[in-house]
């Protein structure tokens, strides 16, 4: 059997090919944002050079709400895609999301091959981890490695029990999630943000972890990619995991109920992800209630479809909202 950090590279070179290459979107199922139409304002009183889509996150200003969601890491090719998102991202000041999974125990993968953060520090990088990883933790040393190895503003715990259910080398054990993510939220010098990957998340499950100290939850619901799919392409039961290709909870839906616990629970940054495809996706899923938006797989097809060129500012910074 090959070592674990060679399986790791394969698998995730292996992600970005399935996902460049072959329909793995949602089938049956969408995100719910293109049910929803703003109502026409006929006297906005305001002038066009006057909008500021302008925020702050983990502290930092950003002059869009757009994150480049995790999506690239652990392996040699991924590096120039990553220069690539890299130098995009600094225009816009667009925080960046790069993968960042410990091998074995906690060693780290090499850092050189998930890019270094450049010469823009006020762009808020962020590393991650699975879910799987967290639950076997009794130290928050190795995630504290990869956050000074990366020098991340904010550090993810991905949640992907489907994914891991179907991954041929999946590891489908989640008991000691929820008690490794109190854990780092207390123990980690930078804040702790978690995600779903496309299945979404529930006002319950939203609750559980701002009960257990996260302030930063990214939905990530069902009707962008299907890594469900992604896995089943990949895996050999292809016919017995088949029911699972559209699993989860639509972005629009899961967006308005983890929104809905801001009343009871204060301000929380709230991430919208899963499909966000557009502008309108983006100005829809904020006005359900997130803070911020993040997107990947449509960031990887304008980079295959020879969009690598310019990367120029093409909003003005101001405030627009907070998102701690």
């Amino acid at each position: 059997m090959p070592p674990l950090r060679t399986r790791t590279s394969s698998r995730k070179k292996q992600h970005v090919e399935l996902v460049l290459t072959r329909n793995v979107g949602f089938r049956r199922k969408t995100t719910g944002l293109e049910r929803l139409e703003f109502i026409h304002n006929a006297l906005p009183e305001i002038d066009l050079d006057e909008v500021r889509t302008g925020t702050t996150f983990l502290g930092k200003p950003v002059d869009l709400p757009l994150i480049v969601g995790s999506m690239t890491g652990g392996y040699a090719d991924a590096l120039a895609i990553n220069r690539v998102l890299r130098r995009c991202a600094r225009p816009s000041g667009s925080p960046w999301g790069r993968q960042s999974a410990p091998d074995n125990g906690g060693r780290d993968l090499p850092a050189h091959l998930y890019g270094r953060p450049g010469s823009r520090p006020s762009i808020p990088v962020m590393g991650n981890i699975g879910a799987a990883e967290v639950a076997t933790m009794t130290t928050a040393d190795p995630a504290r490695r990869l956050v000074e190895m990366l020098g991340a503003d904010g550090f993810w715990v991905h949640l992907n029990p489907l994914q891991e259910l179907l991954q041929p080398e999946g590891s489908p054990r989640y008991r000691g999630v929820l008690a490794g993510i109190t854990m780092l939220a207390r123990a980690l010098p930078v804040p702790v943000l978690v995600k779903e990957i496309g299945a979404g998340i529930s006002a319950d499950v939203a609750r559980r972890l701002l009960d257990a100290g996260v302030r930063h939850i990214d939905v990530a619901g069902a009707g962008g990619t299907s890594w469900a799919g992604v896995e089943i392409l990949r895996g050999k039961r292809k016919a017995a995991a088949a029911g699972f290709w559209d699993w989860g909870i639509p972005t629009a839906d899961a967006l308005r109920a983890v929104a809905s616990l801001k009343a009871s629970y204060g301000q929380f940054t709230l991430i919208g992800s899963g499909g966000i495809a557009s502008g309108m996706d983006m100005a829809r899923a904020i006005a359900l209630g997130a803070d911020l938006v993040a997107a990947a797989r449509p960031l990887l097809q304008t980079l295959k479809s020879g969009g690598t060129g310019r990367c120029t500012r093409r909003s003005p910074p101001g405030p627009r909202n907070s998102a701690p």
